[in-house]
């Protein structure tokens, strides 16, 4: 049974424990030396680790996505910890149980995902309200939807983060959607439940979270799409405006070009959508690096990827 887990490592503390291997990199020192990097992973985060010696000979044991027992010591290496590897050997997946590997959602999933099919019964738009009810009702979707993370790093990057991330977002429009006038509520509500669902295909999690193939060569905003209009197409007369608009809001969901978006929003739905994804995410993934920090300081390390520090308070 594993008994020692990332977030429990602390600088020159010796290691000899089960961790599966995420990412494996071979570098080169100046010299021409080889030497290599791990990311080494279990369900309460991820550490870095270097093997300076033996390399080829260790390399040559795993990739990246087994399980591997590994000995050696911790220290800070730029502010942050990081492994030295001594040693290690490769483990059989039955030797381990997963569980212990891939972090999860705290939340029950069926209730959550009760709780999502409940709100969205208020939804009156004939045509909406047919378009949800072949997604709720595809057990395929629905067992896959519920235990789909959101992300691999950056938000609810853990399996039942994507349900648990759209519940949060049809929160966040139940009290949103009236408070400006001519907004189409059902629209927003829809909107928010698929603006993500491509990503049940962009990710796998089955050892640790990594992109599929699918994924990398598509991204979830285009398998979204291929989704959604084939359930369109099952729907007899859906508008076609209707639509255009809801493939919109997946289309523009990440706001800009820049950051994945074919097109910027351009309805007042799919801002709001926009913004309130925008919003849940970086609370969620801000929540998660603070509680992956040190609990006795009053700031973050920095995050590399929003280029700040973060202020939690003066612990008492």
């Amino acid at each position: 049974m594993k008994t020692l887990f990332v977030n429990m490592l602390e600088s020159g503390q010796a290691v000899d424990e089960i961790f599966l291997v995420s990412e494996k990199h071979l570098a080169h020192k100046k010299d021409g030396a080889p030497y290599l990097l791990l990311t080494l992973a279990d369900k309460a985060g991820s550490i870095k680790a270097v093997a300076w010696d033996n390399v080829r000979e260790l390399a040559e044991r795993f990739v990246a996505g087994n399980y591997v027992r590994l000995k050696g010591s911790v220290s800070n290496y730029r502010d942050r910890l990081q492994v030295t590897v001594r040693n290690l050997e490769i483990c059989e997946k039955d030797a381990v149980s997963v569980e212990d590997y891939i972090p999860s959602s705290e939340r029950d999933s069926g209730n959550m995902m009760a709780g999502l099919i409940s709100i969205c019964s208020a939804i009156e738009d004939p045509y909406l309200k047919k378009l949800l009810d072949a997604f709720f009702e595809d057990r395929e979707f629905v067992t896959a939807f519920s235990k789909a993370p959101a992300g691999k790093k950056m938000h609810h990057a853990y399996v039942g983060g994507l349900l648990e991330h759209t519940l949060s977002l049809v929160f966040l429009v139940q009290k949103i959607g009236d408070h400006y006038d001519g907004i189409n509520k059902d629209l927003l509500m829809v909107g928010a439940v698929l603006h993500d669902i491509g990503k049940i295909h962009e990710l796998c999690y089955e050892t640790h979270i990594d992109y599929s193939d699918a994924g990398r060569l598509l991204s979830h905003i285009v398998i979204g799409l291929e989704m959604l209009e084939a359930k369109i197409a099952k729907i007899k007369d859906f508008p076609e405006e209707l639509s255009l608009l809801l493939k919109h809001m997946i289309v523009s969901h990440h706001g800009t070009r820049d950051f994945g978006s074919p097109e910027p929003p351009k309805t007042l739905e799919a801002v709001i959508l926009h913004y309130l994804d925008e919003l849940d995410s970086k609370v969620n993934g801000i929540r998660s690096f603070m509680a992956s920090e040190d609990p006795e300081a009053a700031w973050t390390s920095y995050h590399r990827i929003l280029e700040r520090f973060f202020y939690k308070g003066k612990q008492t």
